[in-house]
């Protein structure tokens, strides 16, 4: 590559670059990618560890793309981008709860967002270097399911400044008894 001029346009040619021109589509590289790690970046065992033929057979396609593959949904679609609806937030592969309704906030970026996960350790935290960038991948701490990512510094005016971006695919809400204030 010796100019900008032959700087690949396309995933396509990015593909071909990286990969010779007889490279797979990135669709079938993700079919042969390894499942999901099954320990913590300490290397802990997650609480709930489960062969990938149960989490196929449990989850939808879309939803095991997300959970298990590390995939995202397409922005503003997700059933809980919008809702006001008061409740907990949980796991839609495991059932953990994960957040609340209390700390969700419009951040008009197409997904849900929250600025903290329940206390405790709800969540994991995971270094994620690819897509040429530095972001914080966020994954359900009892089963290793992948949710989204979380930033920071993006001045939302939450008490944290921190945006917890996941995936709707990813979260089951169940509504509280209370009406939101």
């Amino acid at each position: 590559m010796g100019s900008w001029n032959t700087f690949p346009r396309s995933v396509r040619e990015l593909t071909e670059w990286l990969y010779g021109a007889d490279a797979r589509s990135f669709a079938d590289m993700a079919a042969h990618m390894d499942p999901m790690p099954s320990v913590t970046p300490d290397g802990a065992s997650f609480p709930l560890v489960r062969p990938e033929s149960e989490w196929r057979a449990e989850l939808n396609p879309d939803e095991y793309h997300v959970l298990r593959e590390a995939g995202t949904e397409r922005p503003f679609v997700g059933e809980y981008t919008d809702t006001k609806t008061v409740g907990t937030y949980a796991c839609r592969a495991c059932g953990a709860d994960l957040f609340t309704s209390e700390t969700k906030f419009d951040s008009h970026c197409g997904w849900p967002s929250f600025w903290s996960p329940l206390a405790g350790e709800a969540i994991i935290e995971i270094e994620d270097r690819s897509l040429g960038m530095r972001r914080v991948e966020v994954r359900c701490a009892n089963c290793g399911s992948h949710l989204g990512h979380v930033f920071e510094g993006e001045q939302y005016g939450n008490p944290v400044d921190l945006r917890y971006c996941i995936n709707s695919i990813s979260l089951t809400l169940s509504p509280s008894a209370l009406p939101q204030e």
